[in-house]
């Protein structure tokens, strides 16, 4: 293949018919075999007033964002280095495409001729003799910015499409829609009589499950109530014995009244007596001769 078809073929091709050709000639169909159908009807003859505009066919085979992705597209398809790009090659490519889209449209044309342009401009720097700078030792390549540009926007290409990658709403997936009839009046659940009395007996449970039994001890002298009987017996003759522990309170009170109680008639200063068997129970001071 030639420089100027593997330009073309790179860059994009424009095909046009010729004006000259656009008139088809008369050519006899088959019996009974349409060539076309006009609004339902055969059309067994090619119309011989046919004509084709000059502009009717374009064809593109790739499409550029602008000139670097145009430049990084040429370089990448013929594996040039991008660190050492063959300006003379690119440069005329390049130059092949912009020839192209020149006779078609003027306004992309313009940002193309830019770019072509500037590749002529270090086409012929490095043409020309280098010279080296004061403080260095080398010259510097003409190429360098129009590589960094290149690199930089390859690196955002790429991350372009892996952005492009990753799903999108309404273009890879849609968002489920659920609709949920909402009444304004608040429906409130029916309580049955048994629900409430199940309910009541579960927190009676849980309160016994979480009840305290508190032992708290009370410091209780016999002797205080040894004295308190004898002087409940001296304004009295004679106590039955269920009045003398009325008013005592609490079940240890009446025990250490009671432990007193025996204390005094052990030691003989009170009597205990009964008349008949199952009669009252007295209690008295015992009996001292003057």
């Amino acid at each position: 293949m030639s420089p100027d078809a593997a330009a073309g073929a790179l860059a994009g091709t424009v095909v046009e018919p010729d004006a000259g050709a656009a008139a088809v000639p008369e050519q006899p169909a088959a019996p009974d075999a349409a060539v076309a159908r006009l609004y339902g009807e055969p059309l067994l003859r090619m119309p011989t007033d046919l004509f084709i505009p000059p502009d009717a066919l374009e064809i593109f085979l790739d499409a550029f964002e602008g000139p670097l992705d145009l430049l990084l597209y040429l370089i990448r398809k013929q594996n040039f280095n991008i660190l050492d790009i063959p300006m003379a090659q690119v440069t005329l490519q390049y130059l092949k495409y912009v020839d192209q889209i020149r006779l078609h449209n003027l306004e992309l044309a313009a940002e193309y001729l830019l770019m072509a342009a500037m590749l002529i401009e270090i086409k012929s720097r490095m043409l020309l003799p280098q010279r080296k700078s004061e403080g260095d030792d080398e010259a510097g390549d003409p190429r360098a910015e129009l590589v960094r540009r290149l690199l930089e926007y390859e690196q955002i290409k790429l991350a372009a499409y892996d952005l492009n990658a990753v799903p999108q709403l309404d273009r890879d997936f849609i968002r489920p829609q659920l609709f949920i009839e909402q009444s304004s009046v608040p429906a409130w659940p029916d309580v049955d009589v048994g629900d409430l009395q199940r309910a009541w007996m579960d927190v009676l449970k849980r309160a016994k499950l979480t009840q305290h039994h508190r032992i708290s001890r009370q410091e209780l002298s016999v002797r205080e109530h040894m004295t308190s009987i004898l002087r409940q017996l001296q304004s009295s003759r004679f106590v039955e014995f269920a009045d003398l522990f009325d008013g005592q309170g609490s079940v240890p009170i009446v025990v250490v009244h009671f432990v007193a109680m025996l204390e005094l008639a052990k030691e003989t200063l009170i009597e205990i007596t009964q008349a008949e068997p199952f009669a009252p129970i007295y209690v008295r001071l015992a009996y001292s001769p003057a």
